[in-house]
């Protein structure tokens, strides 16, 4: 392991001219006291691998996690396969997309809070759920996240826009 960041690289080799890249692209070039000590020709990881490695690791220890979560919802194999592979494949994607809207909209933390909520008293009271709001319970569930989540950006939007509204009307006061 490099003591260092050696650009974007995942694994340099030492004593090749990527060995001795800075930490960001572009910038000076800069010795690495465990790349000069390798033996010229040895592949060494970056803290970058490392950092790689971790985020891959916690993403499989998640989608290992939520299989217990499926097998509440359905027993179908097929089902909780395929589950499992696209909570791997876009939990990522989905944590980037949900940070970028959390600073745009104000109340979606709210919304997230209490679509975790329904989704964990649905895991609680599944069999309960089912015998009350019939077969088509799921159906019922995603159909209150998804108003969940419109509301909390349309009250969201709508305070922006209140707030807008009394800037500007502060600011004719001022003149």
């Amino acid at each position: 392991m490099t003591a260092r960041y050696h650009g974007e690289h995942f694994i340099v080799r030492a004593g090749a001219p990527a060995s001795y890249e800075g930490e960001v692209p572009g910038a000076p070039t800069m010795p690495d006291e465990v790349v000069d000590k390798a033996r010229p020709g040895t592949l060494l990881l970056t803290p970058l691998a490392q950092a790689l490695i971790m985020v891959e690791t916690t993403d499989l220890i998640f989608a290992v996690d939520s299989i217990p979560a499926i097998f509440a919802i359905t027993s179908d194999p097929f089902l909780v396969f395929t589950s499992n592979v696209f909570a791997i494949l876009g939990l990522r994607s989905l944590y980037f997309a949900l940070s970028g809207m959390v600073n745009k909209f104000r109340y979606l933390k709210v919304s997230l809070a209490l679509v975790l909520m329904v989704v964990g008293i649905k895991m609680l009271l599944a069999e309960w759920l089912k015998l009350a709001l019939g077969k088509h319970f799921n159906l019922y569930l995603l159909t209150a996240v998804l108003a969940i989540l419109i509301t909390g950006v349309a009250v969201s939007l709508r305070a922006d826009r209140r707030s807008a509204n009394h800037l500007a009307r502060q600011k004719t006061h001022v003149k």
